[in-house]
């Protein structure tokens, strides 16, 4: 996997992104300009920052619990953040977006923590264990979910963050996201601290890592990128479990190196949903989080059976 295979593969599912729509921008009382600055550039970024953010979380979770088969949507970290988006649109539902993200964070942030302290009670000797713990304890937690929404009568709520899709997105509706772009820069900054997470608390100790304080900035960083995903465009499945996966089998495990492709193929693998989920029941469209859970499930089967590649990287 090339840098150059990369972006030229972003490059041309940007441009399909752009040029495909309900509205002809070739028409005469169709202002294309402004067509494309509300809605299709400000759809596109949103989609390549949401798969590339997810992704990256998706290394980080993998690297903190020393289990290449769990990501945040198996950690119960979706579920808590729309835990505390429906309470602060409860108690507070006229609150900007940014405070909306925050209180969703710090949810998220609460709802990793018990995942992972969940984790040092599960045996590692069976790699699927792990999983099904986090699918069980995020089961637990969007039930609870489900139950405040029924009881408040905000269902629908709870049903737009978890549809997963962008034609929603609009200018002034999708900026939050750009926080990922930060993020994506510190998890750069901090690579070699994090994978050493993947050692262990015992090893990592020894090699000189403040093991606590680089575990809670990896958690930071997760919950920062699900909280934003989650308020803009609702929950998307399987992008943090098969794209570190899809990327370590191909280039190996150095994580420095591998970051730049982990949030490239992911932000290109959520703009080919969403466009294909534009065009294949055009001029209606299927959510991107749809069109992906069914390449994800494919994806993580067929991970589960291939040989691994030696790593070269």
């Amino acid at each position: 996997m090339s840098r150059l295979f990369v972006a030229m593969g972003l490059v041309l599912l940007v441009g399909a992104s752009l040029s495909i729509g309900v509205a002809d921008l070739w028409a005469a009382d169709i202002d294309a300009g402004l067509v494309m600055a509300v809605s299709r550039v400000p759809r596109t970024v949103a989609a390549v920052l949401a798969g590339a953010g997810l992704a990256l979380a998706g290394v980080v979770v993998q690297l903190s619990v020393q289990n290449r088969l769990v990501e945040p949507s198996l950690t119960g970290t979706p579920e808590a953040a729309m835990l505390g988006l429906l309470g602060i649109t409860l108690f507070a539902p006229g609150s900007a977006l940014l405070v909306k993200m925050g209180v969703a964070a710090a949810a998220a942030l609460v709802g990793t923590t018990g995942f992972f302290v969940l984790a040092t009670r599960v045996p590692q000797r069976d790699p699927i264990l792990l999983p099904l713990v986090g699918l069980i304890y995020g089961g637990i937690l969007g039930a609870a979910t489900l139950w405040l929404a029924w009881a408040t009568d905000l269902v629908q709520y709870l049903g737009t963050w978890t549809s997963g899709e962008f034609s929603g997105v609009l200018r002034g509706r999708y900026e939050v996201l750009w926080l990922i772009a930060g993020l994506a820069g510190l998890l750069w900054l901090v690579a070699d601290r994090i994978t050493l997470l993947s050692l262990g608390e015992s090893h990592a100790r020894s090699l000189g890592l403040d093991y606590r304080a680089t575990r809670l900035l990896g958690l930071v960083i997760v919950s920062l990128v699900v909280a934003a995903v989650v308020v803009t465009v609702g929950t998307l499945p399987f992008v943090g479990l098969v794209v570190p996966n899809i990327v370590s089998r191909l280039r190996g495990d150095n994580l420095r190196t591998n970051l730049p492709f982990i949030a490239g193929l992911g932000g290109a693998l959520i703009l080919a949903a969403d466009v294909l989920g534009r065009v294949v029941r055009y001029p209606y469209e299927i959510p991107a989080g749809t069109v992906f859970s069914v390449f994800g499930a494919a994806a993580f089967l067929w991970l589960l059976n291939a040989p691994r590649r030696p790593a070269h990287g």
